[in-house]
Order: C-alpha cells, then sequence, then structure tokens
C-alpha cells in the first residue's frame, strides 16, 4: 500500500486523535480540508492556535469562556440561591440550550467510576464547597446523569456537602419514564428509577 506524503500523513494522524474520527475518516476530513480555499485552511489553523490562548476557565462554574466571570456568572439576572452541579461543559450548555433554568451552575470536572479507580481528588469538591460557603446558595442540584458513575458521585457529594453545609437543599434531576413512550417499552432500570422518584400527583 503507497504511503502517505508526510505532511498528510502527519495531520491524519493528528485527526485520527479525535472522537469519533479513525484513520479513514481522518482521511476524508484531511482531503476536504486540501480543497479548501487556502485562506480558510489558514484560518481554522489560526483558530486552533489560538484556542489555547483565548479560551480559559471560567473561576466561579470553571466553564470555557473568553471571559471570567463567564457570561452565565456575570448575569445579575440569574438567580444565585439555586445552583446547577454538572459533571462537563456540554451538560451545561445542553442545560442552557433548553432556556429554562436560570440559576447558577459549578462544572465538577466529571464522575467517579469506582471500577477504574477514577479519584475523587480530581473532582472540583473544592469549587463547589467555596461557592456553597459563601451562604447564597440554597439548593443544589445535582444534574449528573443516570449512569452508575453519577449515582457514585451523587453520593459522595451528597455527603460532602451535608457534613459541611445541612442546610443546602440537595434535589437532582427527575429520572424515570420519557415524555411519549410506554411502560412496556421501558427497560428495567428505567422502571425500578421511575418507581424509586415517583411523584405526588
Amino acid at each position: 500500500m503507497q504511503r502517505l506524503p508526510s505532511p498528510l500523513e502527519a495531520l491524519v494522524d493528528q485527526l485520527a486523535r479525535l472522537p469519533g474520527l479513525g484513520p479513514k475518516s481522518a482521511l476524508r476530513a484531511a482531503m476536504v480540508l486540501l480543497k479548501w480555499p487556502e485562506a480558510e485552511v489558514r484560518r481554522l489553523g489560526k483558530n486552533v492556535y489560538e484556542l489555547r490562548d483565548k479560551l480559559h476557565l471560567c473561576g466561579r462554574c470553571g466553564a470555557l469562556s473568553d471571559s471570567d466571570p463567564c457570561p452565565v456568572c456575570a448575569d445579575p439576572e440569574r438567580a444565585h440561591d439555586t445552583l446547577c452541579l454538572v459533571a462537563e461543559w456540554d451538560s451545561m450548555l445542553t442545560l442552557e440550550e433548553g432556556g429554562f433554568y436560570k440559576g447558577q451552575y459549578l462544572i465538577l470536572g466529571g464522575l467517579l467510576a469506582p471500577l477504574d479507580h477514577s479519584p475523587a481528588e480530581a473532582l472540583e469538591m473544592d469549587r463547589l464547597l467555596a461557592r456553597l460557603d459563601e451562604g447564597e446558595v440554597r439548593e443544589l442540584i445535582l444534574a449528573l446523569g443516570a449512569t452508575a458513575e453519577a449515582e457514585a458521585t451523587a453520593s459522595y457529594v451528597r455527603e460532602a456537602v451535608q457534613r459541611r453545609r445541612p442546610d443546602v437543599r440537595i434535589t437532582r434531576l427527575a429520572q424515570g419514564i420519557p415524555l411519549g413512550a410506554e411502560v412496556k417499552f421501558m427497560d428495567r432500570e428505567t422502571l425500578r428509577q421511575s418507581l424509586r422518584y415517583r411523584q405526588d400527583l
């Protein structure tokens, strides 16, 4: 098999490290870039180069932003008594796209994975406890998901917060049967969560 020219091979190797791109997809992406006008390719390269210089973490919530504090934390219209805890920045983006949550956020920086021995030290617990110690937050909303890792993380966070700030109400996103679905098509775990977190009518 003919080898790729070394500049193309180097680019394909780097692109193939991105999530969702294998060697073949990376080669297709590189070939598309070769067809772009030179100015577009150079602009893409400049944007990638400047990404680390222009983006940083918000000192309040940990979100990626080009300003500190980020626009969400700097918005005076947002409620300061609710704090939504998410695992990663993309979860915050998803919640923000909905436009229905008007409180503050904090990004935990991942989830505990007991089987992989993921250390609790990797989580932004110091940042979380410091925010709670400010005294404004009355409710901490755990928006961590419904996986085993999310459950382990929620238990860890709940215990740490209750020890430090027992006056803060801890809630979680509702779990269970999605809108428009029928019970007979639900998996066992979804039904278990639905029964456990059932609501009054």
